[in-house]
C-alpha cells in the first residue's frame, strides 16, 4: 500500500527545492567567475534533489516493512519493531539492539492554513498507516 499527499500537496513539498533553484539557475546564469559558478551549480543540484525528494514524500507499506521517504533520506523499518504511530505524524519503533527510535513522516504534517479536505486526507492516511501497523 502506498500512501502519498494529494497532487497539489505534492508540489508545494517540491517548491521547497524548486523555488531555490530557480534562484541558483538565475545567479548562475549571471556569475562571471569560476567560483561563484561552481557554488551555483552545486547549489542548483542540490535544490533540484530536494525538490525531486520533496515531490516523492510519502510512505509505502509493504508486507513486512515500512519504507518512509523523506526530504533527506528513506528509512526501512521491520513492521515488527514499529511500536506505534503517533498525531505528529511519526513513526515509533525500536531498533534491533533494543534503541527507540522516532521517525517523523514528513508527507501527513498539516498546517492549520490547509484546506479541511487536505487535512482530512492526511489524517485518513495516518489511519491507515497505524491499521497497517497493528496487524
Amino acid at each position: 500500500m502506498e500512501l502519498l499527499p494529494w497532487g497539489v500537496n505534492r508540489v508545494a513539498n517540491s517548491a521547497l527545492g524548486v523555488i531555490p533553484a530557480v534562484v541558483a539557475l538565475a545567479y548562475l546564469a549571471q556569475a562571471g567567475d569560476t567560483l561563484p559558478r561552481l557554488v551555483a551549480c552545486l547549489a542548483l543540484i542540490g535544490f533540484t534533489v530536494i525538490a525531486v525528494r520533496g515531490y516523492r514524500l510519502g510512505v509505502r507499506c509493504e508486507h513486512g516493512t515500512l519504507v518512509v521517504r523523506g526530504y533527506v533520506r528513506t528509512l526501512v523499518i521491520a513492521r515488527e519493531s514499529i511500536t506505534g504511530i503517533t498525531d505528529f505524524p511519526a513513526v515509533r519503533w525500536t531498533t534491533p539492539r533494543g534503541r527507540e527510535r522516532w521517525t517523523p513522516i514528513t508527507a501527513f504534517m498539516t498546517n492549520a492554513n490547509e484546506g479541511s479536505a487536505s487535512q482530512l486526507h492526511k489524517l485518513r492516511a495516518v489511519g491507515k498507516l497505524r491499521q497497517w501497523a497493528k496487524r
